[in-house]
């Protein structure tokens, strides 16, 4: 054995809570860099007896002395961590080396500007000196006495908002404005000062150090931090747990005060302030800050509930390590041990971290792309795309890459190898594709039936579900204002015809022939027009059919509204199905293809169809509201005046049923599934990313 190398003078060892399997747990302090590193009780046992300056004599003392069997591994381990982490006095001679370790620690400038850009803090306040003034002064706040209080004002806030809930649901709408939106800044600042004070105080009222508070940003986002690593000298799991939940219980008790004081308090700024502080502020940060899928307060929580420092990176080396196992069966160690459920548990949370991540880091780098001008936002986006999510996954294969040796004696690893390289084959290979969108179905002849302006109904020849054929009326209605314009136009007719036939016989009037001709045509053509619009209060059937949808209570002698609808007529022939498909699912469907139609609730009936026409162009607009996204269905719209946009490009699809219904059933609206041509997986996604690269390459 050889001599040990001298501990850093400065290096402290605090009393920690026990482990999850029992033994008892110390904290190393390192004051310099404010590090805590845990310590189990054989390292401790090590660092206590390290004065002795012989390893094997360490040993021996530790082996008569406890329970404890170490060996030579056990020391050259602790060793190993005690030079990496830099707490070993240096040897002389060891500043080119040390300088060379900081330098690659620090590595290249634009690994600085990277890393900076992604994440940096900026520290305001050192605020330990006027904590240890204010502490003292503000621990009424921690009483039992006012946590009942609070939440008596918060029973009793609740309930003055429940008395009065449509005027506090109704505030919301009161800061959609800029001054709302100064109001909501004012409140949200105080609310994360505040909640920043929460962990301070605390961590403060346990007797930890406060070095800072300023503000870090991620990806340019500015948030809150409090400095409270001193936390780890804590041996109590509860203190800890206070001091992680501070800040949310902060701003818990923040809205309770705020609920109470929006029913007490007239209508302004304040009022709002309070509505802000009662609900949305406190709101978003629990949604936020209890997330324990990032380095938040939820985090802190959970790490420490679960007696796991440093939760997210053991979680992860055990999720790579069942990775490994379960791909090629390496037969490796775990990285620790852990008993079944709780290893279990730790994978699961690994795996939902990075997906969480995935969905997070994609969401900034699009929102990092539209924020920046075009040539920025590319780089950017570039940026967060190869940091966040391809160098995590280039690190993993390296480590693959590692163990090639390993895994080309491995039976298991040839075999994920195989399926890994099948999977790319089969979204090259076509596959049956489905096209699925809604659409509704009715008859192929249909002619609904409108009342005129000011139309009165003299009688209904046709009952309703009665049987009509082409040609035959429908319905008589009448207007008094038409009638009697009929009548003038007829008379006025008649008196120019005759003026007209006179002129030819009076050498006096003839000259006024042309004129009086002229007069008679107009009369005719206005005379006509006035026919046209009464042929319109005598519905004639176009074709034969069924007269459905008749309203009951319609008796003759009634006055009708314009636009009001009295019925339908419908043919007795086939029925198809309306349906819109996106620019992508048109390409691949063609006339002839076979389709399904399920009604809605299965309450309606299901029918085989086929595909009968496409529209060649997108249509402008949406004829059939029943299939808007507004209105339960696929097509995205806007409104407006009255009329239904589609936000994408669409396209009309009509397809006959194969069967016959009765000319009396109503009409549906269902899914429409068609099946289109096959096509590999792959090809689509090429096109749509190319559709999009295309789109995005206009500077």
């Amino acid at each position: 054995m050889h001599a040990l190398p001298l501990l850093r003078q400065e290096l402290s060892i605090h009393a920690g809570p026990r482990l999850p399997d029992g033994q008892p747990s110390w904290t190393l302090h390192d004051p310099v860099r404010n590090l805590f590193f845990q310590l189990d009780w054989p390292s401790f046992e090590m660092l206590r007896r390290w004065e002795n300056n012989d390893a094997q004599a360490l040993i021996d003392d530790i082996n008569q002395s406890t329970t404890l069997q170490l060996d030579g591994g056990a020391i050259e381990r602790l060793l190993d961590f005690l030079r990496e982490q830099q707490l070993l006095q240096p040897r002389q001679g060891a500043a080119a080396a040390m300088a060379a370790t900081r330098q690659r620690q620090r590595g290249s400038w634009q690994q600085w500007l990277l890393h900076n850009y992604l994440f940096f803090r900026i520290p305001l306040v050192r605020p330990d000196r006027w904590l240890d003034w204010l502490a003292p002064r503000l621990g009424w706040l921690f009483s039992p006495a006012f946590r009942w209080l609070t939440l008596a004002a918060g029973l009793l806030g609740v309930a003055g908002a429940y008395r009065d809930w449509e005027r506090f649901s109704a505030t919301l709408l009161d800061t959609l404005s800029w001054h709302g939106a100064l109001l909501y800044g004012a409140a949200i600042t105080f609310a994360k000062v505040c909640h920043e004070m929460g962990h301070a105080l605390t961590a403060k009222r346990y007797g930890c150090r406060v070095p800072t508070m300023g503000l870090a940003f991620l990806v340019m986002w500015p948030v809150a931090y409090t400095d409270t690593n001193e936390v780890w000298k804590l041996a109590r799991r509860e203190q800890r747990l206070a001091v992680a939940g501070a800040g949310i219980m902060t701003e818990l008790m923040i809205a309770a005060w705020a609920t109470l004081a929006w029913t007490w308090l007239p209508d302004g700024g304040p009022k709002q302030v309070a509505f802000l502080l009662s609900t949305t502020t406190w709101i978003t940060t629990v949604a936020i800050n209890a997330s324990p899928f990032m380095r938040f307060d939820g985090y802190f929580l959970l790490s420490d509930y679960l007696g796991l420092p440093n939760l997210h990176s053991r979680a992860f080396a055990l999720a790579r390590w069942d990775l490994r196992e379960r791909l090629f069966a390496l037969n490796e160690p775990a990285p620790e041990s852990f008993p079944p459920r709780r290893r279990a548990g730790l994978i699961l949370f690994a795996w939902v971290v990075w997906l969480y991540r995935l969905v997070l880091f994609l969401g900034i780098a699009a929102l990092v792309y539209h924020f920046f001008i075009k040539a920025v936002g590319i780089l950017l986006f570039l940026v967060e795309i190869c940091w966040f999510v391809a160098l995590p996954l280039w690190r993993e294969l390296q480590v693959w890459r590692s163990r090639r040796e390993a895994l080309r004696h491995s039976r298991r690893a040839w075999r994920s190898a195989g399926l890994a390289a099948l999977l790319p084959l089969l979204l090259m290979l076509p596959w049956p594709d489905r096209v699925l969108t809604s659409g509704v179905l009715q008859p192929q002849a249909r002619l609904a039936l409108y009342a005129p302006a000011h139309a009165a109904l003299e009688a209904l020849p046709v009952a309703n579900g009665q049987r009509v054929a082409a040609g035959q009326p429908l319905l008589r209605l009448s207007s008094p204002e038409l009638a009697l314009r009929e009548g003038e136009t007829g008379a006025r007719q008649d008196l120019l015809a005759w003026q007209s036939a006179a002129a030819g016989l009076d050498a006096a009037s003839r000259k006024d022939w042309q004129v009086l001709n002229d007069q008679l045509a107009y009369a005719s053509a206005e005379h006509a027009t006035v026919g046209a619009d009464l042929q319109r209060y005598r519905p004639l059937a176009p074709f034969a059919g069924v007269l459905v949808d008749v309203d009951p209570d319609l008796r003759p002698g009634e006055w009708l509204k314009g636009q009001e609808y009295l019925g339908s007529l419908v043919g007795a022939g086939r029925w198809q199905v309306v349906a819109y498909v996106d620019q992508d699912a048109v390409r691949r469907i063609a006339r002839g293809d076979r389709a399904l139609f399920l009604a809605d609730g299965l309450a309606g009936p299901s029918l085989r169809l086929t595909v009968a026409s496409i529209d060649r162009d997108a249509s402008r607009t949406l004829n059939e509201p029943e299939l808007a996204a507004l209105f339960g269905g696929d097509v995205l719209v806007r409104e407006k005046n009255g009329v239904l946009y589609p936000e994408q490009a669409v396209y009309r699809v009509l397809l006959d049923a194969d069967a016959e219904l009765p000319a009396s059933s109503p009409a549906w609206r269902g899914r429409v599934a068609i099946a289109g041509e096959w096509e590999a997986p792959a090809w689509r996604f090429l096109r749509a990313a190319a559709g999009v690269a295309r789109r995005e390459a206009g500077f």
